[in-house]
């Protein structure tokens, strides 16, 4: 499949465009019956100031790079356009969406597990990406998910009024995988994932680890991923992410009798 030039900018469509689930095989030319409109005005996020710049060296610890926001509609969205010498990535995450999901990332299976994270998370997930993978995946897959957890942080803004733990344990066949999380502003990550084969499909599965770290980082979450079952690699992958899904989202829904507060005894969730 021929790739965009790094030299050019993917574009984030509209949220009209979003509900089309249509996939993207080739970003030189993209044709549908029902021309995509794109916008070219930033609007404003409701909790974010448009077009402010967030460096990925102080958010992540990764290479610097900017992390720019674009702006959207008002609503628990973020939208994030990420651009270096390596990869070319757009993600837009609406976490009180419908399940659409609508990714393109050269990268089949982690396209894949994107679907599961939208259909089970009931999320709007939207990515673009392009990167070097005629090398291999790793670039690409590290910044998808360092652009999902920056939209992840925006999205969330304050965080008043939500339940911020999640725990979720997901059967795939004979997998059992087991997901806790917090979105405590805290990054950290424990991964126990007992993957048995390297590959699957062209995917290399220690990208896994890597994919939900790049996240953890980003977005300021507290995660725990245990395998408590499972000998398919496949099926303990997709298992986990189906079990990420659905405990991110209790973790991001709204609390009624919170009635708007901060769910921390400090009174702000900030990431640190």
């Amino acid at each position: 499949m021929e790739l965009l030039p790094q030299s050019a900018l993917l574009t984030c469509p509209s949220s009209q465009a979003l509900k089309s689930r249509v996939r993207f095989g080739d970003f030189s030319a993209i044709v549908l019956s029902k021309r995509l409109q794109f916008s070219t005005q930033p609007q404003k996020l409701r909790f974010m100031e448009a077009q402010r710049t967030v460096s990925c060296a102080s958010a992540a610890g990764e290479n610097g790079s900017p992390v720019k926001k674009i702006g959207t509609e008002t609503g628990r969205i973020g939208e994030v356009k990420r651009v270096t010498k390596e990869t070319n990535v757009c993600v837009k995450l609406n976490l009180d969406g419908s399940g659409i999901a609508d990714s393109s990332t050269s990268i089949p299976f982690l396209d894949h597990m994107l679907d599961q994270l939208a259909s089970h998370g009931l999320f709007d997930v939207h990515v673009r990406a392009s990167g070097d993978i005629h090398i291999d995946d790793h670039h690409t897959n590290e910044d998808v998910a360092l652009a999902i957890g920056t939209s992840l942080l925006q999205a969330l803004g304050d965080r008043k009024g939500i339940n911020r733990f999640g725990d979720f344990s997901a059967p795939l066949d004979e997998a059992l995988i087991h997901v806790s999380l917090d979105l405590s502003g805290r990054p950290h990550l424990s991964y126990d994932l007992q993957i048995p084969t390297e590959r699957v499909g062209t995917y290399d599965t220690q990208l896994v680890e890597h994919f939900f770290q790049s996240v953890v980082n980003t977005s300021g979450m507290t995660l725990h991923i245990r395998q408590l079952a499972g000998k398919n690699s496949h099926h303990i992958i997709e298992a986990t992410f189906k079990a990420f899904a659905r405990a991110l989202r209790q973790a991001t829904e709204y609390d009624p009798r919170r009635r708007g507060s901060v769910p921390s005894s400090k009174g702000v969730l900030l990431r640190s």
